[in-house]
């Protein structure tokens, strides 16, 4: 029985290192890494009163964690004028957070090997809750890039199954 689909002859999960983050409708350059798309359920346990002395489970509320976006120092403005809808230092009394604006919808995309889009997924409704313009910086370190980091709330995220596997080139 083949492991994929499309692709009988593939046997190996996808890479990690081919993607790409899309928002606003377009490519967001620099990101070199995205933390885990990750949600956990709470556990709500129960019981009656004539049940034996262990508990039934059940769920309960469902939680998105936020993700980071990493990417190098750069000149783009991305990152900077979206964490600013959140919080805009010296805009003014009652201009500081840009309500309708400081959401926005994302999209995760993997790629295989050979660059042909494998899976995607749409994150909902993210927001700025952390926003490094600068790290640390030390004369005495080595060779490093300065990173800008993103940390976006989210309240969900589904796979695209717009996308399917894609029959790679031989």
């Amino acid at each position: 029985m083949p492991e994929f689909s499309v692709n009988a002859q593939r046997f190996d999960p996808y890479k990690n290192y081919k993607f790409r983050v899309k928002w606003d409708g377009k490519y967001v350059a620099g990101v070199s890494k995205v933390t885990d798309l990750k949600r956990s359920t709470d556990i709500v346990e129960h019981r009656s009163g004539g049940d034996p002395s262990t508990s039934r489970k059940s769920p309960g509320r469902t939680k998105y964690e936020a993700i980071t976006l990493e990417r190098g120092v750069t000149h783009d403005l991305e990152f900077e004028e979206w964490a600013n809808k959140v919080w805009n230092y010296g805009a003014g009394l009652g201009s500081e957070v840009a309500l309708a604006g400081f959401r926005k919808d994302i999209i995760l995309e993997l790629y295989n090997e050979a660059g042909q889009l494998a899976i995607a997924y749409k994150i909902y409704r993210c927001w700025v809750s952390e926003f490094v313009a600068m790290p640390s910086l030390d004369a005495n370190g080595t060779a490093a890039i300065a990173i800008q980091t993103l940390k976006l709330e989210n309240e969900g995220w589904e796979r695209d199954t717009g996308v399917s596997e894609p029959s790679e080139p031989k």
